[in-house]
């Protein structure tokens, strides 16, 4: 057969099925989070501090979720059921944000909402690897992170259509966005199949053993650091839209910030990787860092929406040359035996870290104002950066 006759395998339904989950789910939570910081203080009278501390909990709770969500799918041998939980539970907690009284039942819709995030995400990986051959993997992965960027996308300006249509009203806003995680509850129902096994369940090691630890080499803890320290520079996304807002950004155009991050965060990500396979992170991952550090400046000293927005689109930036190529570096420190009990520690630490960082920027912001906590982002980042030389030294290589 001529070679030009071969077709790639088409991509299984499974697979966009679960893209369009992602989807729904998506414009649902960023409809909802892209207003979350400016409804927590001008709504419910909650203080920075309290809106970091609650964005801390939400996002290391789904960093801690997903070490064992894997590792449980496959001791069951299914993994429908976690994610059909995981997306339920998404679903179940947007009511909950509309008939918020005050923080403490926001913070528990947050946990409800990150506990489901944490709990779908790695069997929803896991199954697109079960349902799909290894030469269509990477284009099954890349469709379904793309429907998951149009999410993030559409629902901040989903929620700015509704805020001008409701004068402002935020809790009508979220009100609307129970219904596309209801949407995507309903996908997962009706349009998702766990994979035929031959094997069935197979016994699963725990997700993270003590023994391991000692097995892991100097390079792969040295990431670690510089994921933590690069962690407590980059706390919560919250912060940006307060800032914007205090700026003179109004609250019915404050979705606009997570819009504008995101196109750069996506528009970059992908470009990062193909660069680092070839050239390798390192450099990549400098140039990462010394926008973030640029991002600071801009939003802790920059006045007006021109250097407030610049500096948003650098954060994007950013995460696009640092989220991915952590991952690459922790796959290339990690044994290949002890590589998912890396990446459990690695999300493990990092979640933890997170809730440190943000709880920390909030006091900051409260006792000293917004310049404090992005130049205090920037002081950590420039620490993350002495680390990754510390790295790039061939004691750590070895």
């Amino acid at each position: 057969m001529n070679a030009r006759t071969v077709r790639r395998p088409a991509i299984p339904r499974t697979v966009w099925t679960l893209g369009f989950v992602s989807l729904f789910m998506d414009i649902s939570s960023e409809m909802i989070h892209a207003l979350m910081p400016l409804f927590l203080t001008g709504v419910l009278g909650a203080s920075v501090a309290l809106v970091g501390m609650i964005d801390g909990v939400a996002e290391a709770t789904a960093s801690i979720s997903k070490v064992f969500s894997g590792y449980i799918s496959d001791r069951m041998g299914r993994r429908k059921p976690l994610i059909l939980l995981g997306y339920g539970l998404g679903a179940a907690s947007k009511p909950l944000f509309a008939l918020a009284g005050g923080p403490g039942p926001v913070l528990g819709a947050r946990f409800i909402d990150r506990i489901g995030k944490g709990l779908r995400g790695a069997p929803r990986d896991a199954l697109v690897a079960d349902v799909t051959s290894p030469q269509n993997r990477g284009r099954a992965y890349g469709l379904r992170q793309a429907l998951d960027t149009v999410g993030a996308f559409l629902g901040p300006l989903i929620a700015i259509g509704l805020m001008a249509l409701y004068s402002g009203d935020m809790r009508a806003v979220f009100w609307w966005a129970v219904l596309p995680g209801a949407a995507a509850v309903v996908l997962v129902l009706l349009g998702i199949s766990d994979a035929e096994r031959t094997q069935g369940p197979k016994p699963a090691r725990a997700p993270l053993r003590l023994g391991d630890l000692r097995a892991l080499p100097t390079g792969f803890w040295a990431v670690t650091a510089i994921g933590m320290v690069l962690t407590m520079a980059r706390f919560s996304e919250a912060f940006l839209v307060l800032k914007a807002n205090a700026s003179g950004l109004s609250p019915l155009l404050s979705p606009l910030v997570l819009v504008v991050m995101n196109l750069f965060y996506s528009a970059g990500a992908y470009p990062a990787g193909a660069m680092a396979d070839r050239a390798g992170p390192h450099r990549l991952l400098f140039l990462g860092l010394a926008s973030l550090i640029a991002a600071d400046l801009l939003l802790g000293l920059g006045q007006g929406l021109l250097p407030v927005f610049t500096g948003i689109a650098l954060w994007g930036v950013h995460m696009a040359l640092t989220q991915g190529l952590l991952a690459q570096l922790v796959a290339q420190h990690a044994p290949d035996d002890l590589r998912g009990s890396a990446f459990g520690l690695f999300n493990l630490a990092s979640g933890i870290t997170m809730l440190a960082a943000s709880v920390l920027a909030g006091l900051l912001w409260d006792w000293a104002g917004p310049a404090a906590t992005f130049l205090f982002g920037a002081g950590f980042t420039l620490l993350a950066g002495m680390l990754l030389m510390l790295l790039r030294s061939p004691a750590m290589r070895h």
